[in-house]
């Protein structure tokens, strides 16, 4: 990319290791933290403000208005996860919970805080806050059940690539009817295809089902059950994209909404199975590639 620079690899890299360090490691840091003064506890997050500084400054779009949010946001995030670990032991949900997910998705989903990066690395800005929620909702508030392990197993393949398989015929007549989506055949280099999947499973794939299933779905069946918390994540899931690939300069794209809940219900049911954010992981970014190569 023209835009991978020294101090773009640095950042990412910077901002790759916690949360490859939580997809590895989750329980062993957990308890590390949980050892640690309660003050350096709450206060150990502002050290995410680094890769903003570092990319700004490098950049020469260094504000402090941005540096402050960078530096208070994750803290407050810790603190309110802190409360709500204390208040809400059984981990059936709390506002704190509910006040921090919201607050992280439309931050992302209306960008917010793209201006405060350079053009063509929001992305950074988002796996900032994807290391600020892991360091809160993992490490502080210790919630169970997220499937946020890295440790591939058989079974996530075999989940995953069956969920791809049920999904398919669905989506391609669906979207086809609504001309939603156009065939078209571009096979790409082995190489690059292998890449692109690569990609949008780190990049994409990975934060959304962190999201929308290891803590959004995780907490809603928890008071929902199990059926009635994958409808609703997986059309919180669609609603996310109402401003996605938009048509003919349509504000709300509800062709995609519709899509996009569709294609939540299928990677909901594979993150369920057994509780594994690879899993859904496999079925979204194959999803994602297939539809972005022949579709």
């Amino acid at each position: 990319m023209s835009n991978a620079t020294p101090s773009v690899i640095a950042v990412l890299v910077a901002e790759l290791i916690p949360a490859a360090a939580f997809g590895f490691a989750a329980d062993r840091i957990a308890s590390a933290i949980a050892k640690w003064p309660a003050a350096l506890r709450i206060l150990a997050p502002a050290l995410l403000v680094l890769p903003y500084a570092v990319l700004s400054a490098t950049h020469h779009m260094f504000r402090w208005e941005w540096f402050g949010v960078y530096a208070v946001l994750p803290v407050l995030m810790t603190w309110l996860l802190a409360r709500a670990a204390a208040a809400d032991p059984e981990q059936r949900g709390n506002w704190r919970d509910a006040l921090i997910l919201l607050t992280l998705g439309l931050t992302v989903d209306l960008r917010w805080f793209d201006v405060a990066w350079p053009d063509g690395l929001r992305g950074l800005g988002n796996l900032l806050l994807v290391d600020a929620g892991l360091y809160g909702f993992l490490g502080i508030r210790r919630l169970s059940g997220t499937g946020f392990d890295f440790h591939l197993r058989w079974s996530d393949w075999k989940t995953g690539l069956r969920e791809l398989v049920f999904f398919a015929p669905v989506v391609i007549l669906i979207g086809l009817l609504l001309g939603f989506i156009h065939h078209h055949t571009n096979f790409p280099a082995w190489w690059k295809a292998v890449l692109a999947w690569v990609g949008i499973f780190v990049f994409v794939a990975v934060p959304e089902e962190l999201f929308f299933r290891a803590w959004v779905q995780n907490f809603l069946e928890r008071r929902l059950g199990r059926n009635a918390a994958l409808v609703t994540a997986s059309i919180l899931f669609g609603l996310s994209h109402f401003n996605k690939r938009n048509l003919a300069g349509a504000h709300f794209n509800w062709r995609y909404v519709l899509l996009a809940s569709i294609a939540g219900i299928f990677y909901g049911r594979a993150w369920r199975e057994q509780k594994r954010v690879p899993a859904s992981t496999i079925t979204h970014t194959s999803v994602d590639w297939l539809w972005s190569w022949w579709f």
